[in-house]
């Protein structure tokens, strides 16, 4: 499979800025992120990418002052995940009871006391899902904050498979999960498995749900807010009657636009959350 991976020269550089050319990025079809170099690269997929559209999202940047340019060259999926592999990522600890972790320093961080009881091990050959990013952070406390033992779970959107696994972790017995990207899909499954959890992974977009049987009573979405708005009818279809949607993806200034949608499909704010400029919403049915 053939990636484009664009290198983005953000002036001034800043990680708000560098978050917001990602969300940019994201809506012109880009599926993941590497943050720790000196610039910030992207991965798409060279079938998916939209370059007219990033094109206009960057004249039109949301922050004065703030210029954005990138050079992009092919490359293969193996060849940057190797990338980031190489990197990795230091361990990411939530609300003092969460740790996400490089499969790598599994030794490590099980022979520290200090470490938090859940514990969450992903193999890092992807950037975003990691938990390193904000909206991930807030979706798992959000996953804590939340009655879970039991519950059937929907992960849309699953990335690395990182809110599955928490889900399963904090005691959930179902968890479907389902992505577009085959990648995602198979390191989903990997996760899932160094994990020691069961979880379900379709590949596919929202269309997949009319191949699932019976409905769900947590419903998770860390996605744009594009996809968002187009995506929470299919998602509230396959909502129990006390069922919850916890979503994010989206900037604190998305919520009026997304609240509208949930009051016309029945749901009810029963949550929030921010940090930074990203937002996080739990809705009931």
């Amino acid at each position: 499979m053939r990636y484009y991976e664009v290198k983005f020269n953000i002036n001034p550089d800043t990680p708000v800025a560098r978050d917001i050319v990602a969300a940019l990025a994201g809506e012109a079809g880009f599926e993941s992120f590497d943050d720790s170099g000196e610039v910030l690269c992207g991965y798409v997929k060279t079938e998916d990418f939209d370059r007219t559209a990033l094109d206009k999202s960057l004249s039109e940047f949301p922050i004065e002052g703030v210029s954005v340019t990138y050079s992009l060259a092919e490359t293969s999926d193996e060849d940057w995940n190797a990338t980031w592999e190489d990197n990795g990522f230091e361990p990411i600890i939530i609300a003092d009871k969460c740790v996400i972790y490089n499969a790598k320093d599994a030794d490590r961080i099980n022979a520290d006391p200090s470490m938090p009881s859940l514990r969450i091990a992903i193999d890092a050959k992807q950037a975003f899902g990691t938990g390193t990013h904000e909206t991930t952070q807030m979706m798992v406390e959000n996953l804590m904050a939340t009655e879970i033992k039991g519950k059937s779970v929907l992960d849309c959107g699953c990335g690395t498979g990182i809110l599955g696994i928490a889900a399963k972790k904090l005691g959930a017995e179902h968890v479907v999960g389902y992505d577009i990207d085959d990648w995602s899909v198979r390191n989903a499954m990997h996760n899932a498995e160094i994990n020691g959890v069961e979880m379900e992974v379709l590949e596919g977009d929202k269309r997949v749900l009319s191949h699932v049987c019976g409905v769900f009573d947590i419903v998770l979405a860390n996605i744009n807010r594009n996809i968002l708005l187009a995506d929470m009818p299919d998602m509230r279809d396959i909502m129990g009657a006390d069922s919850t949607l916890i979503i994010s993806g989206f900037y604190e200034e998305d919520i009026p636009q997304l609240l509208e949608k949930a009051q016309e499909l029945k749901l009810t704010e029963v949550g929030r959350r921010t940090k930074g400029q990203w937002a996080s919403l739990m809705l009931k049915a």
